[in-house]
């Protein structure tokens, strides 16, 4: 199927209900030879429907995030290219799963696929929805992967938790109470972390 035919089927969403983007990520997820167009279109950033397409990615990766694996170099070279946020939420939450899979090793394919420049990539976006001026959502989806990459006993990954609690202590005066909450559960994960370490 060509990109316009991903096209119709995301034309096909309608209101952005659950059921609604349940049933065409079925009907992707039926047919696999669908996603690398579906990758793509959530990276036509000036295509009206892009968005949708990440609200669908994100439910086809939450029941197999490993159905991305074979297109994570350009997954994670575009990532920096999303400025509408009904995109970044979305793609924030699958690479907080990424992180998560990466870092905690329930997914040793992940350890092996995974390139240092993939990380790079995602975290370099994960601090830029941070300072950036996102939703709530994004940002604590941004909290927690960043916080997996920061685990990494790496040299070149040592920094990421300095940042990270700099960047939530800045914001947490001025933000939300779900910032606020969020905020406070990641920088105890980050002392407790340093408590285990030193």
């Amino acid at each position: 199927m060509h990109t316009t035919n991903i096209e119709t089927l995301l034309e096909s969403i309608g209101p952005a209900l659950r059921s609604n983007r349940e049933r065409v990520a079925t009907l992707i997820y039926s047919n696999p030879d669908l996603i690398p167009n579906l990758i793509y279109f959530v990276f036509k950033t000036n295509h009206k429907l892009h968005h949708k397409a990440a609200w669908i990615l994100e439910i086809l990766l939450e029941r197999d995030l490993e159905l991305l694996l074979p297109h994570i170099d350009f997954f994670t070279k575009n990532i920096e290219q999303l400025t509408h946020e009904s995109a970044i939420r979305p793609i924030s939450k699958i690479c907080n799963w990424i992180a998560t899979a990466y870092t905690k090793g329930e997914k040793d394919i992940f350890l092996k696929k995974l390139s240092s420049e993939n990380c790079e990539q995602i975290i370099e976006a994960g601090f830029d929805w941070m300072i950036g001026s996102h939703k709530v959502a994004t940002k604590a989806y941004s909290m927690t992967a960043l916080y997996h990459f920061g685990l990494i006993e790496k040299p070149e990954y040592q920094w990421i938790h300095k940042e990270l609690k700099n960047i939530i202590l800045q914001q947490m005066h001025a933000s939300s109470a779900a910032y606020k909450a969020r905020g406070r559960m990641t920088l105890e994960l980050i002392a407790k972390n340093n408590t285990l370490n030193n």
